[in-house]
């Protein structure tokens, strides 16, 4: 590696890890607004909207219109998946604790390659099959546990509706490589505060709840995407995944410091075992990638 991809790549892991550290903020930004679930959402989707779109203007300058008028089915899955995803992962963390909700995300690598075999044929690997048969027993021992009031329950679900929409959404990214994923991503924000608008109450909203709910769109939402757009054309998809999953758990550690929110026990026992599988099966892929290059190289 020269001199000067070594520079890409530091930056890359720069930019990709800040991505996963703007992502993480969800928890905090969720639990200190004090609006509605339906009110956050229509605000907070039309700023992530206005924040992703004009990345994407920036981006592609002149080709913008063409990369728009060239949108087409796969698209369209992507926003209405990614919009299902907001929508539910907004709602998981409302409902329920910080830490059960990243939890069952935690799983999405591994739901992703059970839909990916089910619509496109793409065979899982074995370490694949292992990992996610431990982080599925991770999530069973944390959903034996008592949940933390009557809601709860409504928060799992939803967090599991967002898990497999991100993980559709995957799916459809790697069949259709060429899917233009940052307009489709504005769609989708836009798509979220026009399903919500009906239920929300954005005229009731106080000032500071506005101020974090700008803030939310931007700082988590649109700088998130933005640094992750950056970073990842600068390094392995591999390493891009395995610092991205610093976000599930930063998310539960931010809100537990900053606002002690303390996960269950169970979550305590199920969560790390998510995690190890999670964190287990990207490492390997990055070592069997690592070792390929130099095999393909002679």
């Amino acid at each position: 590696m020269t001199l000067v991809e070594q520079q890409q790549y530091r930056m890359g892991v720069i930019y990709v890890a800040f991505s996963a550290l703007a992502w993480s903020s969800s928890g905090l930004f969720v639990r200190s607004i004090h609006a509605d679930l339906m009110t956050i959402l229509f605000c907070r989707g039309i700023v992530s909207g206005l924040g992703v779109f004009a990345l994407f203007l920036f981006i592609e300058r002149g080709n913008a219109w063409r990369i728009i008028r060239s949108m087409r089915g796969p698209s369209l899955a992507a926003t209405v998946f990614s919009t299902a995803s907001m929508i539910s992962g907004i709602g998981s963390i409302y409902y329920t604790s910080v830490a059960d909700a990243m939890v069952i995300y935690a799983t999405v690598p591994f739901v992703t390659a059970g839909v990916a075999f089910l619509f496109i044929k793409e065979r899982p690997s074995k370490t694949t099959l292992v990992a996610s048969g431990i982080a599925l027993l991770g999530v069973i021992v944390m959903l034996t546990g008592e949940t933390g009031g009557g809601g709860s329950w409504l928060g799992k679900l939803l967090a599991g509706i967002m898990t497999l929409t991100v993980a559709a959404l995957a799916v459809v990214m790697r069949q259709h490589r060429d899917v233009p994923m940052l307009p489709a991503m504005a769609a989708s924000a836009w798509l979220c505060s026009f399903i919500t608008f009906w239920f929300a109450s954005p005229l009731l909203v106080s000032g500071h709840d506005l101020g974090l709910i700008i803030a939310f769109g931007i700082v988590q939402n649109a700088m998130g995407l933005s640094l992750y757009t950056f970073g990842s054309r600068l390094i392995p998809a591999a390493d891009a995944s395995l610092l991205t999953s610093l976000e599930v758990p930063l998310t539960p550690l931010w809100v537990w410091m900053l606002l002690g929110e303390r996960p269950s026990q169970a979550t305590m026992i199920g969560g790390p075992i998510v995690l190890a599988a999670l964190f287990g099966h990207i490492l390997l892929e990055v070592r069997r990638n690592r070792a390929v290059e130099p095999a393909k190289a002679i």
